[in-house]
């Protein structure tokens, strides 16, 4: 699941998207590059959150599964590629 988007499907951030960056056997833990930075991701049950299968970045995933250093700004850069890729599916 690493690297793939996520909304959260409850709590106060429903509906928001995110990046799964980490994952252990009950929770995942997502990034959005802005209120919730890679260094501090927020921690969510796997079964509050709707994994998005249509669309990944692969250098991104590629990174989160090397372990190399990801910055906010790939991640808010991630994001805002799907969210125009939406966009366009829509026209």
């Amino acid at each position: 699941m690493i690297g793939k988007f996520a909304t959260s499907k409850a709590g106060h951030d429903k509906t928001k998207l995110y990046v799964i960056i980490k994952e252990d056997s009950e929770y995942v833990y997502l990034a959005d590059g802005d209120l919730k930075p890679f260094e501090k991701p927020k921690k969510k049950s796997k079964k509050h959150i709707q994994i998005i299968h249509k669309f990944q970045d692969e250098n991104l995933t590629k990174k989160l599964l090397l372990k190399e250093r990801v910055f906010d700004e790939e991640i808010k850069r991630a994001i805002k590629l799907y969210k125009q890729s939406l966009e366009e599916k829509s026209k």
